[in-house]
């Protein structure tokens, strides 16, 4: 295994110059640095991490800690997130993924462990986790969910508006009769999304049925519960808004199931735009909520954190957008 030494040793150079050089210390002179970085490359040579974290007082790891793994969290909605975390990510750090419900004591996470850590949170819950981070002083970003506290990094989309804007065009299609299966209880993009949907239907003045508010909990298996407990009322809604694209799936097939056509029998919204949004048959129409952005974007301010303390904290929000496809039908009237 080629070390330091070994790279000092072809260089001509001390073992310091090249620790120097390869960590990118400015004090080394840019031809001296170009220099020992070719060779490197040429030896193959692998840093050594460990060793490496000892000296810079690193650990070279970033923690994503979600709400939770096993409950409310899509496959989908985890691929979106490494994803954006990744473009942003090198290759000197390492991501561990774990759930906050999953933590049996708080007194684990320490700034030896992490040298920054990002938050995906979906409810209040998480706050005694991130507070504790907090006061641990390791940088922290939370995502996804909107924070009240100004002192915290804050990334997040607005869910609701993204909500209004899509039942505003399934009004503008003639649909007078909507319903919703809501997301996973105690989370605030559940709450935030069902609220988008009321302030729609009241906003164009339309009656609030009970019936047809139906829970969920994000997973596909609850979005065949909801729609099957929507198509057995005495009189079904004309459109259903999802709180997700995993139970619009489920929706979707439990109308295949009972034999009714989508969008003609009955039309379906969904909300995220994951991957398969659009390869569904017919192409699902929903909020494209970008996850991946909202993980780069929240990976490059933890970085900043990270290189720069001082950073002022900042609530940055990105814009959801309506992916008009196929699954919502032109009624004959209009508003």
């Amino acid at each position: 295994m080629v070390t330091i030494k070994d790279i000092a040793r072809v260089a001509g150079v001390s073992h310091t110059t090249v620790s120097r050089a390869l960590n990118g210390n400015p004090l080394i002179k840019k031809n001296t640095r170009d220099k020992i970085e070719k060779i490197a490359a040429e030896l193959n040579y692998v840093p050594n991490y460990s060793a490496k974290s000892l000296v810079m007082k690193k650990s070279y790891t970033i923690g994503l800690f979600l709400s939770s793994i096993d409950q409310g969290t899509s496959a989908s909605f985890l691929v979106d997130v490494i994803k954006g975390i990744n473009h942003v990510l090198n290759e000197n750090y390492n991501l561990t993924v774990t759930g906050i419900d999953s933590i049996q004591n708080l007194d684990s996470i320490l700034p030896q462990r992490f040298d920054g850590i990002l938050v995906m949170s979906q409810s209040d819950a998480d706050n005694s986790f991130i507070y504790h981070v907090k006061k641990v002083g390791i940088p922290l970003v939370v995502l996804n969910r909107q924070l009240e506290d100004p002192s915290i990094m804050n990334v997040v989309a607005n869910d609701r508006q993204g909500v209004k804007e899509a039942m505003h065009y399934a009004i503008s299609q003639g649909h007078q009769t909507c319903a919703i299966i809501e997301g996973k209880s105690g989370f605030k993009s559940s709450m935030e999304r069902k609220q988008g949907f009321l302030d729609s239907l009241l906003a164009h003045s339309l009656s609030l049925n009970s019936n047809y508010f139906v829970s969920g909990d994000y997973s596909i298996e609850s979005g065949y519960t909801g729609m099957c407990t929507l198509l057995a009322l005495s009189e079904p809604p004309t459109l259903v808004f999802c709180s997700n694209d995993d139970m619009a799936i489920g929706a979707m097939n439990a109308c295949f199931a009972k034999q009714v056509a989508v969008p003609t029998g009955l039309s379906l919204i969904g909300f995220d735009d994951i991957m398969f949004a659009k390869y569904t048959n017919p192409a699902l129409t929903t909020v494209h909520r970008p996850i991946a952005d909202i993980s780069e974007l929240g990976t490059t301010k933890l970085i900043e954190l990270m290189n720069q303390p001082q950073t002022k904290p900042e609530q940055l929000f990105v814009q959801t957008s309506l992916m008009v496809r196929q699954t919502v039908a032109k009624l004959t009237k209009e508003i």
